[in-house]
């Protein structure tokens, strides 16, 4: 058998930098990704755990420009929604807010769970269906990473309609929308998320996250 690779504290240190460093984008360059880049990205966002090894993340690469102009129109019908919805003392605020790279990211990319594969035969999901979504959200972390690894960022888009989505990018009718995605070089790059920044919201500690029993 192989021998496993050995993790020095100099990769721990990067590993560390490149989970600081990973943000959720929304201000892209134009500039294009190099030819393969996302397929490649694909690639390593597939050795991720899945449940039975059922694999059941489905990337649809959106390049066709009336299906983005489709999808940006459904960002800004979901957009105002969600705006009318905000608490009176949040609705300046929440106007402000870049919520979407949609028009500057180069690439756009939707990923959805196939829920019917018969790939890794139901083991795993019988007591816990859900576990197909969390592993497609395990392969969207894994390739968040690998972008951010090569210089790439990445913004989750998740003020859509789902349904519509799926009629929009024309996939199979049981497949399930995990995130849709904006990638591209950002236009400026940060260690803080962007929503604390501009005072939304505060990162709370991991230790007010932990319950011991």
């Amino acid at each position: 058998m192989p021998s496993p690779p050995a993790f020095d504290d100099g990769f721990r240190d990067r590993l560390r930098a490149l989970l600081t460093w990973r943000r959720d984008v929304r201000r892209f360059r134009r500039d294009p990704l190099p030819e393969g880049a996302v397929e490649r990205l694909i690639e390593l966002a597939t050795l991720a755990p899945s449940v039975g090894l059922s694999q059941p993340w489905r990337f649809v690469v959106v390049e066709d420009w009336a299906c983005r102009d489709a999808v940006r129109r459904n960002f800004t019908a979901a957009n105002a929604a969600a705006l009318g919805a905000q608490a009176p003392e949040r609705v300046a605020q929440y106007a402000r807010l870049k919520l979407a790279g949609l028009d500057e990211a180069p690439c756009h990319l939707a990923v959805f769970t196939d829920r019917a594969t018969a790939q890794g035969h139901g083991l795993g999901r019988h007591t816990m269906p859900e576990m197909a979504d969390y592993s497609a959200v395990a392969a969207v972390h894994t390739l968040w990473l690998a972008a951010r690894a090569e210089g790439i960022g990445m913004g989750w888009v998740s003020i859509l309609d789902p349904s519509a989505l799926g009629a929009i990018l024309d996939v199979p009718a049981g497949w399930k929308l995990i995130g849709y995605f904006c990638l591209g070089y950002p236009a400026e790059d940060e260690d803080m998320p962007l929503l604390q920044t501009v005072g939304w919201e505060t990162r709370r500690a991991a230790p007010s996250f932990v319950i011991r029993r």
